[in-house]
């Protein structure tokens, strides 16, 4: 028996370390949702409504594991769910008391001909994207999640949807209570002080709160799936293997990871303001995203696979599309955004350089769906 449990252990001593299959689908929708937030408008609804001149349209808790951190998205959620719907239905109160069915409907949030700047409009753009861009972070929860083939892209997709209509439903009716950007006694407060309005001081303060407990959620669940990914990263070798997939043997989470992310994160709220860092988070995110859309039309279009028939729409026209709107957006960050972020680049290519022997090999791929 004892020759038995040395055998065991030797095997389990010589596979990579796992992380558990925990999560559901719900769970997993619920992560992203609050990695976004659901009030993903109140913190850059002033600063956005400016830039596109008015077309706006902790540590310790992931400590104790995954399954901690579905059940605190749960709640968080409900609670910004909540103040969410407060605001929308008094919102929807407050317009048609006061203009009735025109302050309800109409295209001004889309298109005022007055102000309207395609050049504004991308500049915004960049930096709001940063709010709702998260929805791929639950790609990086897939080695945690039952079934990941099937539930990281119905994740992936519901999250999109949900925070896209969600979130442009509430910019759309604060912009029809408070149209005049130029008149926000504070940029950064801009859809709180328009919830004072509709809603008083009760909503006012409601909001404030929640707008707290969002950011509280919105960096436990990043903090979450960057430790996932380096966990992955260090198990295949990208990062170095002893120290990034290490686990508490206790609660299976990347304690190491965790702490490095909580300690950089900290360290960049000190010296970043919330633009800045979008911009910069930006340069990173839409790049990727360019090279999903560049890849997509490589191997499904250009590289023909056996038995499988080219679909111009599907496989080239509709990449190529999302290549230039990330393009676009990409090209007016602003410029010290472009200069650290490339500089951050060369830094990662020269890692990568460093790992294949000058490219001599194929680099290293992260398989975030194993078993």
């Amino acid at each position: 028996m004892t020759e038995i449990s040395l055998q065991a252990g030797a095997i389990a001593a010589r596979e990579p370390p796992r992380l558990r299959r925990v999560l559901s689908l719900w769970d997993l929708i619920l992560y992203g949702i609050v990695l976004i937030m659901p009030i993903a408008a109140v913190p850059l609804f002033g600063i956005v409504q400016r830039l596109s001149l008015g077309h706006a349209v902790t540590t310790i808790v992931n400590l104790r594991g995954i399954r901690t951190n579905a059940r605190i998205n749960l709640v968080l959620c409900a609670l910004m769910c909540g103040v969410v719907m407060w605001f929308i239905g008094v919102a929807v109160r407050f317009l048609f008391a006061h203009q009735g069915w025109h302050g309800l409907i109409s295209s001004q949030p889309f298109y005022n001909p007055a102000t309207f700047h395609l050049s504004s409009i991308a500049t915004a753009t960049a930096v709001a994207a940063l709010t709702y861009g998260g929805f791929d972070g639950v790609t990086t929860l897939a080695e945690e999640v039952k079934n990941p083939r099937r539930n990281v892209l119905l994740a992936t997709v519901l999250v999109c949807l949900f925070t896209g209509l969600f979130g442009g439903l509430q910019i759309y009716l604060a912009q029809r209570v408070w149209p005049d950007y130029s008149t926000f006694p504070n940029l950064e407060t801009a859809f709180i002080d328009v919830s004072r309005v509709v809603g008083g001081a009760a909503l006012f303060h409601a909001m404030a709160g929640i707008l707290i407990v969002a950011n509280l959620g919105a960096g436990l669940s990043a903090q979450a799936g960057v430790s996932r990914l380096l966990f992955g990263m260090g198990r295949d070798s990208v990062l170095p293997r002893r120290a990034f997939t290490y686990l508490d043997p206790k609660r299976n989470t990347p304690t190491f990871n965790l702490w490095l992310v909580g300690i950089l994160a900290f360290l960049g709220s000190l010296v970043l303001n919330y633009e800045r860092a979008a911009e910069l988070i930006n340069f990173g995110a839409f790049l990727a995203f360019m090279g999903v859309n560049a890849a997509t039309m490589r191997q499904f279009y250009f590289v023909k696979a056996e038995g499988r028939t080219r679909r111009f729409f599907q496989d080239a026209l509709v990449p190529a599309a999302g290549f230039v709107f990330c393009l676009i957006i990409w090209l007016n960050l602003a410029t010290p955004a472009k200069i650290a972020g490339a500089v951050w680049f060369v830094v990662g290519v020269s890692y990568d350089a460093i790992l294949t022997r000058g490219f001599r090999v194929n680099p290293v791929s992260v398989d975030f769906t194993e078993s």
